[in-house]
């Protein structure tokens, strides 16, 4: 697949804004499936959550467990009844929280915390093909909410004095 020419046309700093600006282009029947949001100078972040003992490592071990053996049985189409369904659920949840605790043993004190982890842009740059930049930069200029002064510069990137919520100066 021959990939076209990009540029950028706009900046963000949240995800949200870089959606919304895409939706007005979009709803004025610009082509958007020739427009992308890149997420730039991505950043891994592993909030912690809480403490995790033996007895939290079992008890997840034990919710992901049951749910495992309970789908799996769920999943047979020839034995389905209620019954060997619980049984799935119990064994998931047995089996699970002893390899929870297991798991969480085997760490040896170095991890005794719960978290969640995700990716997280410090800006979301909006981009189109080079064949419909101009307009989706004249599209984004018309854009409710938006400065409605600003002018694209010659490589058709967004230019502004960054507004509240609007794009980052590219």
């Amino acid at each position: 697949m021959n990939e076209q020419a990009r540029r950028t046309i706009a900046s963000y700093t949240t995800y949200q804004e870089a959606a919304r600006a895409v939706d007005h282009p979009s709803d004025q029947g610009l082509s958007v499936k020739r427009v992308a949001i890149i997420g730039q100078d991505v950043r891994l972040v592993e909030q912690v959550t809480g403490r995790m003992g033996q007895a939290g490592a079992a008890l997840h071990g034990a919710a992901s467990g049951a749910l495992i053996g309970w789908t799996f049985v769920l999943l047979d189409p020839v034995v389905s009844g209620l019954r060997l369904a619980l049984y799935g659920l119990a064994f998931g949840a047995l089996v699970g929280a002893l390899l929870g605790m297991l798991v969480h043993a085997a760490h040896l004190g170095r991890r005794n915390f719960a978290s969640v982890s995700f990716i997280q842009p410090n800006r979301n740059d909006v981009v189109a093909d080079d064949a419909i930049a101009e307009e989706a930069v004249q599209l984004l200029t018309e854009r409710p909410g938006g400065t409605g002064t600003s002018a694209s510069t010659s490589s058709g990137a967004w230019k502004s004095s960054r507004p509240q919520g609007g794009p980052a100066v590219t």
